[in-house]
């Protein structure tokens, strides 16, 4: 997620390190909104040469494979000729094939590494980025063919070299998209058939983005496989969980659900290894890339293949023939850059054209991420034992960076030279180093402006933040910001008891949302509109001060948690610290991992009063149940109001839900499927089944209702619990303790419970709740009289406290177990026939909207 941060700030740091006058350059992660860019470009298809001068608009963000960036040409100087898409006043996409992130880098450089034993060759070498450049130019050729648009496919332009972040570049037409709507869709099951290629019926179906997405990536991927672009494929496997976004929708296409959709992105972030497969869908990748004989998969492609494809379409292809023998050409230079040993293999031990491309395209590498300059590249290239000493020191750290900095770099040799013997560019070049710093540090939210400032004037004060960068951001923050301290104490303490009393926050903290969410096109323009105009009516009132309840219920379970894990070391002295550390962890795990847990105890109890406050159930018998559970809690009133304020349903739900995923890492990216999983999960999965209980509530009122099978399943609850008993007497001479028959204080209330329900006919659903809860009190009851008619007869002696606490225990868990049972098995019943809508009962629309 973006972090906002002052571009002026960013800017007047810049200009201080130029102030400095030192020799080296500035070090530059990433551009910033305005910054003006000029490039020397080639052209795909043709290669034309040109340069562009640019302006960044707007930092897009950046993943493993690069930085992205919406950026408006301002002049163009093409002697070769004109290149199509690229005019003064066009705006375009500008993807730069280094992450923003050291730790992403890193991370990808060392898999890369592992897998092809070199440098990530999209980003240091040429041929490698114009080889996928005009791969993607082939596949949306193909796309047209397929899908009858080449716009489902996004064109790219030219590539290029940035010399200040030392990386391959390129640009492409920019895509006003978006990924899905999150949408409202109470069939399910219907769903969950259509994926599974069951006959289902088209006019109940919902979800038609969903489905419109995934068909679409099916159909692509199988195009890719046809083309030989098979590793090409692995950004749209459906199946990695994280393909998603890598597809979005055109704004203009917004009225047709199915349309406008458009593959973006071709350039894959992480290799795949065999042994380290990074998700689901990987591990069938991995397989098949082991039945290809491929060991290692990231993006190559087959070129034969791919020849026989644009044999079987010759004319539509008549025009590229050309651009297949540069793209032989351009694949010929990039895997032999590497020395990629599962797939050159025994090459290594007698190419010398291998080893020469290799160790030249090290070289290559090298003046594109400016650890040489272009004299030195030079020498490099005339000398192979020069390039292997060069390539050995990089294998060395810090020190070897630092003397390949002496060798290679002569604007590093002078700075490191005048800062040993100068006094005052010493001075200079700590300015310098500061204010890279403090940009870095402000970029990512460690420092507010005003700190940045003061940072940037006293250099000396940095030395105290250096340590603490290594921290997380929102840690180093708060320990030395003391404003930013006191406005997270605020927001975690203070905030919810203001939303709970007063109205007027809570309004405009509806507004917040809604505003956030059109940033985030969670929702529509007019959708905001209708949200807002109902922000008075009594129920939406009443629906944001139970949300603030919630909010305000957040931290009660780690404190409860923290709690008992303090009294439970405290209670046991005698334990190490190391069984106290994992006493304490698992009791905090526990709490975390439980389905009801104080928090949303206290959360569900305030919906029961609330209830029996307004003495209407009708308003609040799905909140008043969900709300019991932590996470899908957060839900319940969306859900409840999902019939009557459906718009403000569904933004609420989709608020909660990509709030609740983008914690985590690369899987909860906006528009994946875990977030849409998530999504369905605590929203559309609740409306599914309230319609389906609903439907079997309609179906009921012709049956009578059934009590009479109550006392018959307390009586057999009972004598099973009796015979165990009896077993155990019979065995081991005593009765046993509670928790050695767990197993059947578990299994005979929740059959009971779902027997009763299932047996109850006509009955109610509350009134089978009812009965699921009496027949568990009277299992309990009845079992526990037993017990002790059999200590009478074997002459057993028990205290009647020990018979109390024995009663008390069996009527409390089985009343619980059974009620659970009861509900359970009313949400997992199959779908009632007739499935078709029914008088007074909901119906879903094509569209997947829910309407009332």
């Amino acid at each position: 997620m973006s972090v906002e941060y002052s571009v002026d700030v960013c800017r007047k740091m810049g200009e201080r390190f130029r102030a400095a006058e030192l020799h080296r350059p500035q070090r530059v992660e990433r551009y910033d909104p305005g910054t003006e860019l000029t490039y020397e470009i080639t052209g795909v298809l043709p290669a034309r040469r040109a340069v562009v001068r640019l302006v960044v608009e707007k930092f897009v963000g950046g993943g493993f494979a690069g930085q992205v960036y919406r950026v408006k040409v301002l002049e163009v100087d093409a002697p070769e000729g004109a290149m199509a898409g690229i005019e003064a006043g066009s705006v375009l996409a500008m993807k730069i094939l280094v992450p923003p992130s050291g730790f992403s880098r890193l991370f990808r450089n060392v898999i890369f590494g592992i897998g092809f034993q070199g440098p990530f060759q999209l980003q240091v070498n040429p041929a490698a980025a114009r080889a996928g450049a005009l791969w993607q130019k082939f596949i949306r050729r193909a796309a047209g063919l397929r899908f009858g648009d080449e716009r489902s496919v996004v064109d790219i332009h030219a590539t290029f070299v940035d010399e200040n972040l030392g990386s391959c570049g390129e640009l492409s037409e920019w895509i006003d998209g978006r990924t899905w709507l999150l949408e409202v869709d109470d069939r399910l099951d219907l769903l969950r058939r259509w994926r599974r290629g069951k006959p289902v019926d088209e006019k109940e179906l919902g979800s038609p983005e969903y489905r419109a997405k995934y068909e679409f990536m099916t159909r692509f991927i199988e195009l890719l496989h046809e083309m030989g672009a098979v590793e090409f494929g692995r950004q749209y496997e459906w199946s990695t969980c994280k393909s998603q976004p890598n597809c979005l929708k055109r704004l203009e296409s917004e009225n047709d659900p199915a349309g406008g959709i458009v593959a973006v992105d071709f350039r894959a972030g992480l290799a795949l290894l065999a042994f380290l497969p990074m998700s689901p869908g990987d591990v069938m990748l991995v397989l098949r890339g082991l039945a290809r004989g491929s060991l290692v998969q990231f993006d190559r492609g087959d070129l034969d293949k791919l020849a026989r494809f644009l044999d079987a379409h010759p004319e539509e292809f008549a025009d590229m023939r050309d651009a297949y023998d540069q793209l032989a050409e351009a694949e010929r230079i990039y895997r032999d850059s590497l020395p990629d040993v599962t797939h050159n293999h025994v090459r290594l031990l007698y190419s010398g054209n291998l080893w020469s491309t290799i160790l030249g395209s090290a070289v290559t590498g090298w003046r594109v991420r400016n650890i040489a300059d272009e004299a030195s590249a030079a020498k490099l290239r005339r000398s192979r034992i020069g390039t292997l000493v060069f390539l050995l020191l990089g294998l060395i750290p810090v020190l070897g960076k630092l003397v390949r900095r002496l060798w290679a770099r002569g604007d590093y040799r002078r700075h490191y030279g005048a800062m040993l013997t100068s006094w005052n560019y010493l001075r200079r070049g700590v300015r310098g180093r500061v204010a890279e710093w403090v940009t870095v540090w402000h970029r990512a939210g460690r420092l507010s402006a005003a700190r940045a400032m003061i940072l940037g004037n006293r250099p000396g004060r940095s030395l105290f933040h250096l340590p603490l960068s290594i921290l997380p951001v929102g840690l180093h923050r708060f320990l030395t910001d003391g404003q930013y301290a006191r406005e997270k104490l605020d927001f975690i303490f203070i905030r919810p008891l203001r939303l709970y009393f007063n109205a007027e926050v809570r309004e405009q903290w509806l507004r917040d949302m809604v505003t956030e969410g059109r940033q985030k096109r969670l929702v529509s323009k007019e959708d905001a509109e209708t949200i807002l105009g109902q922000l008075h009516e009594p129920y939406i009132q009443k629906y944001l001060k139970s949300l603030a309840v919630h909010v305000c219920t957040v931290p009660v379970t780690q404190i409860v948690s923290v709690i008992v894990a303090w009294v439970y070391v405290r209670l046991h002295p005698e334990m190490s610290p190391a069984q106290s550390a994992a006493a304490v962890a698992a009791i905090l795990v526990l709490f975390q991992i439980t389905p009801i847990s104080p928090g949303s105890m206290a959360r569900g109890l305030y919906v029961v009063y609330v209830m029996i406050r307004d003495r209407s159930f009708s308003d609040y018998n799905i909140a008043a149940f969900l709300s019991f559970f932590k996470y899908v809690g957060y839900l319940a009133f969306p859900i409840q109001m999902a019939y009557a304020y459906p718009v403000m349903a569904r933004f609420m739900a989709a608020h909660w839900a990509t709030g609740a995923v983008s914690i985590v890492p690369v899987f909860g990216e906006s528009g994946a499927l875990l977030e849409h999983g998530v999504f369905s999960a605590t929203y559309n999965l609740p409306l599914t089944l309230r319609r389906r209980m609903t439907l079997r509530e309609t179906m009921r009122l012709s049956r009578p209702s059934r009590s009479w099978h109550v006392v018959p399943t307390i009586i057999g609850g009972a004598a099973a619990f009796a015979l165990i008993d009896y077993f155990y007497l019979r065995t081991g001479g005593v009765l046993p303790a509670l928790k050695q028959v767990w197993w059947a204080m578990l299994a005979i209330p929740l059959l009971a419970g779902s027997v009763v329900t299932l047996a109850a006919a006509g009955t109610a659903l509350p009134r089978r709740i009812i009965q699921a809860a009496l027949t568990g009190s009277g299992i309990g009851l009845l079992s526990a009289v037993a017990r002790a008619a059999l200590e009478a007869q074997f002459g057993i002696v028990t205290g009647s406290q020990q018979f109390i606490v024995l009663l008390l225990w069996k009527v409390f868990v089985c009343t619980i177990f059974s009620s659970v049972a009861a509900m359970l098995t009313e949400l997992l019943l199959s779908e009632p026939t007739p499935s078709r809508s029914y008088p007074g009962s909901p119906t879903t629309g094509a569209s997947g909207q829910a309407t009332p």
